[in-house]
């Protein structure tokens, strides 16, 4: 009479073992919920790691820009900054601070040497307001030999021609400030690309150019 009471007791303890596995039925939802969360959290964070780099990047990128661009930065302060060099207070230079120079082979052409130094910006404006040219442009070996032949004269070894570098980048070019064409020159050697700065100069010796920050000052030629 023992035996038929086993089989019920036995699918009771089946029925109820069944019943505590399914007495949560949302376990199941919960728990794969919390894994998406931990994905999208870290995949946040790596997001913010990847943002983070391209930030630093960029950072770099700016930081060298601007290495590269500081020669430039500098010339423009130096002719900005400079009251003489935009016009005010300027003063002509005296008679005995120049000398007028000739060529044989042009009769309409005047260069003057001036051996005052002032920065490119300055002298530019002195050829301009004072006689009426600009700082000299060079179109022939002929022309660069007899000016430097010219100022073999002054203590200093450079001065300035008309020169200059404009633009950014790739649009760099050297041109003249009297805006003539720029189809000759005469760089030293490793100019201009070893050079620094966006003016040129006239060596006194060799007659070769070099590059030369604007803000130096230096006795310069005009031509009118």
């Amino acid at each position: 009479m023992k035996c038929p009471l086993l089989l019920p007791l036995l699918l009771l303890g089946t029925v109820a073992a069944l019943h505590l596995e399914s007495d949560d039925p949302h376990l199941d939802i919960r728990e794969t919920q919390a894994d998406l969360t931990q994905d999208v959290e870290g995949s946040g964070e790596q997001e913010g790691e990847l943002a983070l780099t391209e930030e630093v990047i960029q950072s770099e990128g700016e930081e060298a820009e601007a290495s590269t661009n500081q020669d430039t930065f500098e010339d423009e302060q130096a002719m900005e900054s400079d009251p003489a060099a935009l016009g005010e207070d300027l003063q002509c230079p005296r008679e005995e601070e120049t000398i007028e120079l000739h060529h044989p082979g042009c009769k309409t052409c005047r260069y003057r040497l001036v051996r005052t130094p002032r920065r490119f910006k300055q002298a530019q404006n002195v050829c301009r307001r004072c006689y009426r040219g600009n700082l000299v442009s060079i179109h022939s070996y002929h022309l660069n030999y007899r000016l430097q032949c010219s100022v073999r004269c002054i203590n200093q070894g450079q001065v300035w021609i008309g020169g200059i570098r404009r633009g950014w980048r790739c649009r760099r070019r050297f041109r003249w400030t009297d805006g003539s064409r720029w189809n000759f020159s005469y760089w030293a050697s490793g100019q201009p690309r070893k050079g620094r700065g966006r003016c040129v100069a006239l060596c006194t010796r060799g007659g070769h150019w070099r590059r030369v920050p604007c803000s130096r000052r230096l006795p310069f030629i005009c031509s009118s």
